[in-house]
């Protein structure tokens, strides 16, 4: 199990599926283990009762149906599926609707999910999805790429409020890939993901959503960071080293 989650860890997040499938057949005994902690690039299913779309993963899968964060239904239907509570279930929607105005903010399009429910613990656990479509034919506004994705994973554990304070553990994950291919800069492809965490304990005074929603932004923030100087900070070194600018080369020849 540790070899797999080792090789999954170093696979092009647009091979993980094939990869995971794989792994899937050779070690079957631990596919409940293989599919909780390896994050996939999200997939999308259209609600028709609603008319938006919402993204799928593994934290509104029951079998093999999704539950929609708009109509809370699940698609295809499914007797006797997992509910969340009322109380939680109108602190979800909220939140997707909180999201969306974020979503368009930070990404200009995209799509996006929240989902919220009870834990063992007695608090609660929320997940909050956003995949951007940056392609020539994604839905974004920028579609300036041959191929591009970003998806990003937030996965916050809720704890029991004590005193007017609440522990927050938030895990999130971004995935992205790249690819272009015109005459100008000729083909290149790029993909990668990283993970990271933190914990916080709030003060609940402004509400949960509040306090995560501060939190994934901070995330968020570092991700991104973290992104331009080992993505495409390390690339950009090689390439330049490797072919420089035409300027460069020039200024470095010697007289003849």
């Amino acid at each position: 199990m540790e070899a797999a989650m080792g090789l999954m860890r170093r696979i092009p997040p647009k091979h993980t599926e094939t990869a995971l499938s794989a792994l899937l057949t050779l070690l079957p005994q631990h596919s409940s283990d293989l599919l909780s902690q390896v994050d996939q690039p999200l997939q999308v299913l259209s609600d028709m009762e609603s008319g938006k779309e919402f993204i799928l993963c593994e934290y509104n899968r029951d079998a093999d149906s999704y539950r929609s964060p708009w109509s809370n239904k699940y698609h295809p239907p499914l007797e006797d599926a997992p509910q969340p509570s009322p109380e939680l279930r109108k602190l979800e929607v909220e939140a997707n609707e909180v999201f969306a105005i974020y979503r368009d903010q930070y990404y200009e399009g995209g799509i996006s999910s929240v989902y919220m429910w009870e834990d063992e613990n007695e608090g609660f656990i929320a997940c909050f999805l956003i995949k951007k479509d940056g392609s020539r034919t994604g839905h974004g506004r920028r579609g300036y790429l041959q191929e591009g994705a970003w998806d990003a994973i937030h996965v916050i554990e809720v704890g029991l409020e004590e005193e007017g304070i609440v522990h927050y553990c938030l895990t999130s994950t971004v995935m992205l890939t790249l690819t272009t291919d015109n005459e100008s800069s000729g083909s290149f492809n790029l993909s990668g993901s990283i993970r990271r965490q933190m914990s916080m304990k709030l003060s609940v005074s402004e509400g949960h959503l509040c306090n995560m929603g501060k939190m994934i932004e901070e995330m968020e923030g570092k991700l991104r960071n973290s992104l331009d100087q080992v993505y495409f900070g390390k690339t950009n070194e090689m390439v330049c080293t490797l072919r420089p600018p035409t300027e460069l080369v020039q200024m470095k020849l010697p007289d003849s």
